[in-house]
């Protein structure tokens, strides 16, 4: 039975590589993952040597430096050749990058002027630090939880896979993106809990109580954007969004209810699954337990959780929205108007709509266990995961 089941989330994992697949080419894709709009080419170098660095004041108040230095190709059609680039610093503007050094591993952009080539710095490489970091993370997983540490590694993976491969380029192909953004809830959901747990009744009851309340956080968004008069322009981001298509621009307030039901679904799932696996405990230990009672006892476990997973989403979105705020307090900006800034409303309505999800969980979550448990056999559950 365990390598049955071993089995099922086995096809599970080709399922999904499939469906994102079909997803991918049938209704997303056009070619390409992400619709670029960016003139040039972007080569990966590494710094070989400085040849020359000039400075100069402009308008006698900032100073504005020019780097030239060598570089070799380390991708593309360039890769082993030797290039001149050129880095610009203006030391007014407050985000200029630091100078390059020799040995640094930088992008550089490359633009024709007049027939001819040239390159010029785009940023440092940070990937490979970011990459390294993740190889140690799976690799304390699995060391820690061996082979469900393994299957979480790979949901994770497809995780990130729905999301960059299905719903980003969804999103940029003009797709609808409130559909979009439920679809791979949905799946996120299904896939997660099928590899993780398996096909069994523990999975099933979490997959339909993480769905509706992530539909519930969804449709609290929907509400509350009639009366928050929102227009999506969170940031300077928001503006370029906008500018990428004039002719059939992205919708900024969708953008916000996928930010905030793809971000609320993961902390909705671990409550749904964490009742679920509590009842089903309890049925398993007490065969005979009305449905009413399972379903209160869902309750009580549930009300010990709530307050430790909104915390979780709350602090998550405060800490993402810290700098602004402590800008804003800086320039002795009062609480109303802190309040009523709309990057601080969505942080606010992202935390209030995603943990309004995780609390409308709980009760899903019970009555779906009650009702399911009981009218399934008592005793040993043929479900469940040997």
């Amino acid at each position: 039975m365990k390598n049955k089941q071993t089995l099922y989330q086995i096809i599970a994992v080709f399922v999904s590589a499939l469906l994102i697949f079909l997803a991918y080419l049938n209704i997303v894709g056009d070619g390409t993952i992400f619709k670029g709009t960016m003139e040039g080419e972007t080569v990966k170098c590494k710094v070989i040597r400085i040849t020359d660095v000039q400075t100069r004041n402009v308008s006698g108040e900032s100073e504005f430096v020019t780097v030239f230095f060598r570089a070799q190709a380390l991708n593309t059609s360039l890769r082993g050749k030797t290039i001149d680039v050129i880095q610009e610093i203006d030391k007014a503007y407050a985000f200029s990058p630091k100078q390059v050094e020799q040995g640094d591993t930088i992008l550089v952009e490359g633009y024709t002027q007049d027939g001819e080539m040239f390159y010029y710095f785009g940023d440092f490489v940070r990937i490979t630090p970011l990459l390294w970091l993740l190889v140690i993370f799976c690799v304390l997983v699995i060391v820690f939880s061996r082979m469900q540490g393994l299957k979480t590694v790979v949901s994770l993976g497809f995780t990130c896979l729905s999301v960059f491969v299905v719903l980003i380029p969804a999103i940029l192909n003009g797709r609808n993106i409130y559909f979009w953004s439920i679809a791979v809830c949905v799946f996120i959901t299904v896939m997660t809990l099928c590899i993780i747990s398996g096909f069994n009744v523990k999975a099933l009851c979490a997959g339909i109580g993480c769905v509706c309340g992530v539909l519930c956080s969804g449709l609290i968004v929907l509400i509350m954007d009639k009366f928050l008069n929102m227009t999506g322009l969170l940031e300077e981001e928001s503006v370029y969004l906008i500018q990428l298509y004039p002719d059939n621009p992205i919708n900024l307030k969708a953008i916000i209810f996928a930010m905030i039901i793809v971000g609320a679904v993961g902390a909705v799932m671990d409550v749904s699954m964490s009742i679920s696996s509590s009842l089903y405990e309890l049925k398993i230990k007490s065969p005979d337990i009305a449905p009413r009672e399972l379903m209160k006892s869902g309750f009580t476990i549930g009300r010990d959780m709530m307050g430790t997973m909104a915390n979780t989403l709350v602090l998550a979105y405060i800490g993402s929205s810290l700098t602004s705020v402590l800008l804003l307090v800086a320039y002795n900006a009062r609480l109303e108007q802190v309040v009523n800034k709309e990057m601080i409303v969505a942080e606010i309505l992202q935390a209030l709509a995603g943990s309004m999800g995780m609390l409308l969980t709980l009760p899903l979550t019970s009555a779906v266990c009650a009702v399911i448990y009981y009218n399934s056999p008592k005793g040993e559950n043929k479900y469940a995961p040997r």
